[in-house]
């Protein structure tokens, strides 16, 4: 009954104008410039919270968004670094796909990550984007340091100087990646939904297929999440992030996917685009609630194949 009354009044219209959208807006501005971070761990606020976001989700005008930054996630790289040791212990190179790799920077911090930690660790890395464009400027890795082409943040922002020293080639206003991080990373444009793929790639030891998937409709996002499931060897991890935490979880259990518990909670507040924006925004995400049954499979962002 609730969700009846919710969809008539989202359809209402007056004077032209929707009361929804006025509404959220108007909750969006007060909870802004109100809600502080500590009162967001209150349970009335968190409440009052995932109602909004439900709304906003039910409603969203959801399109693919070409922002990202280098060191985006330092606890999910942080905790890449360890499973590809892991799994690279057997003495072969590690097999990986970056699914919706946008403009690179992505990759090129997986790559500085792991190999600046384990040096000696092999690393093939097929990094697909659905964007030519989007994949020819991750292909060159040249970088303007002003606002990049495409990407609307500055991907820079959450970088040390003395990574940006030591990941970059500075020629006037273009920053190009250095030849050791290029290697080994091959560019595709493709679909990670594509049943194909899987085929074409052979089984990945790492998946990564984060921050897009959010940007689709739920039961797109469904399709494309069991597609790139496909590409995960057994026993191998899939990073997923930036994603409804519905949708993920409905798949989770499905596929029977297992949360790593290693640095979960570091990993779900890693991102502060991700956090900051919830509840206001479709792809914001809702802080961790342990009184839930089901809390680890929901707020994982990582898991293994069994």
């Amino acid at each position: 009954m609730t969700g009846v009354i919710l969809e008539r009044f989202a359809r209402l219209r007056l004077f032209g104008k929707s009361p929804l959208r006025a509404y959220l807006k108007m909750n969006d501005s007060v909870w802004e410039r109100v809600v502080s971070p500590r009162m967001v761990k209150l349970k009335p606020v968190v409440s009052y919270g995932r109602f909004l976001h439900s709304l906003v989700v039910a409603h969203a005008d959801r399109r693919m968004y070409l922002g990202t930054f280098f060191f985006r996630n330092r606890p999910e790289l942080a905790l890449m670094a360890r499973l590809c040791k892991r799994v690279a212990d057997g003495g072969r190179p590690v097999r990986m796909a970056v699914v919706g790799c946008s403009n690179g920077a992505e990759v090129y911090s997986i790559a500085h990550v792991l190999r600046s930690t384990h040096p000696e660790l092999p690393f093939l890395c097929n990094a697909l984007d659905l964007s030519a464009d989007a994949v020819e400027v991750g292909r060159r890795g040249e970088y303007p340091t002003g606002f990049p082409n495409l990407v609307q943040e500055h991907i820079f922002d959450r970088m040390r100087p003395e990574e940006m020293e030591r990941m970059f080639d500075r020629d006037g206003g273009i920053l190009r990646v250095k030849p050791w991080l290029r290697e080994g990373i091959e560019w595709r444009v493709g679909d990670g939904a594509d049943p194909a793929l899987a085929a074409a790639l052979g089984p990945q030891d790492v998946v990564v297929a984060n921050r897009f998937l959010c940007h689709l409709e739920p039961e797109a996002a469904e399709e494309c999440l069991r597609g790139v499931v496909r590409l995960v060897a057994p026993g191998g991890y899939l990073f997923v992030s930036g994603v409804d935490l519905d949708v993920r979880t409905r798949v989770a259990l499905e596929l029977g996917l297992e949360p790593v518990e290693d640095s979960l909670e570091e990993l779900h507040e890693g991102d502060p685009s991700l956090r900051a924006s919830w509840p206001a925004r479709y792809y914001g995400l809702e802080p961790i609630d342990k009184g839930r049954a089901d809390w680890k499979i929901r707020y994982a962002s990582v898991f293994q194949l069994p």
